[in-house]
């Protein structure tokens, strides 16, 4: 419950702190479970990836999605990610049940971004892992279809196995002493930033209110979303979030 708690006061800066990025950058539309604006995964791939991340959602509710980009527009791919995450709105709301693979080709880099509700079975060591060991290599070589389908096999297992046996690995064990001098320094550091930021600059006072307004109202709509994905015929997110856990990794 602690470290839920923790998890949800940093995602609450990073949202404040990373919205005004959010505001300068032209994110994809999100069109179907794979997103490939890069064009670097082959048709027969990306058909049987589909195939799985349609299967898992069928079964678990959980959504998954890929996504490659031409460019992180200079950002860094944590705050893109995060961002990303947020506007197309992965996951059943109620249960912030969603997940993002992202990848950025031209700067070497990429995320497992996961929902708030996940952040306990596929954990920030976990979506390390799966990055330096199932994806990183295939993408040195050059094989961009198979890292992806090797690193979508890998967060699907995870999020389908019994979270004990993952946790019995002592290499994904997490310091806990650690974490919370970590996230004691972000927390007091974010505030300080947040407390300067609305003293001295009236436009980040008036984009701070307005994420107030948004999360007031949507927290006052918030019920009744039994996790359907879809409208109109269309391919769209169900209204979860995301507080910056996951992982990133470079090739």
């Amino acid at each position: 419950m602690r470290s839920q708690s923790r998890a949800l006061a940093i995602g609450a800066l990073i949202a404040l702190l990373w919205g005004c990025v959010a505001l300068a950058l032209s994110f994809p539309a999100l069109s179907g479970r794979i997103v490939d604006q890069a064009n670097i995964i082959p048709a027969e791939t990306r058909a049987a990836i589909e195939g799985r991340l349609a299967d898992l959602e069928t079964k678990s509710g959980i959504q998954l999605v890929v996504a490659t980009v031409s460019s992180l527009e200079g950002q860094e791919i944590e705050p893109y990610a995060n961002q990303l995450f947020r506007t197309w709105k992965l996951g059943e709301k109620a249960k912030n049940n969603g997940v993002l693979f992202l990848v950025a080709p031209k700067e070497h880099r990429a995320r497992i971004e996961v929902g708030y509700g996940l952040e306990g079975t596929l954990t920030d060591a976990l979506s390390k892992v799966i990055i330096a060991n199932a994806v990183a290599p295939r993408f040195k070589a050059n094989d961009f279809g198979g890292g992806i389908a090797r690193g979508v096999d890998d967060i699907i297992t995870v999020l389908t196995t019994d979270a004990s046996e993952w946790q019995k690995r002592p290499a994904l064990r997490v310091d806990n002493q650690e974490n919370t001098l970590l996230v004691g320094v972000m927390i007091f550091g974010g505030l300080a930033l947040l407390v300067f930021l609305l003293i001295v600059s009236p436009g980040f006072r008036w984009f701070f209110f307005n994420i107030l307004v948004n999360a007031a109202l949507s927290s006052g709509s918030r019920g009744g979303n039994s996790g359907s994905f879809s409208g109109g015929g269309g391919f769209s997110g169900g209204g979860g979030s995301s507080g910056g856990g996951g992982a990133s990794g470079s090739w």
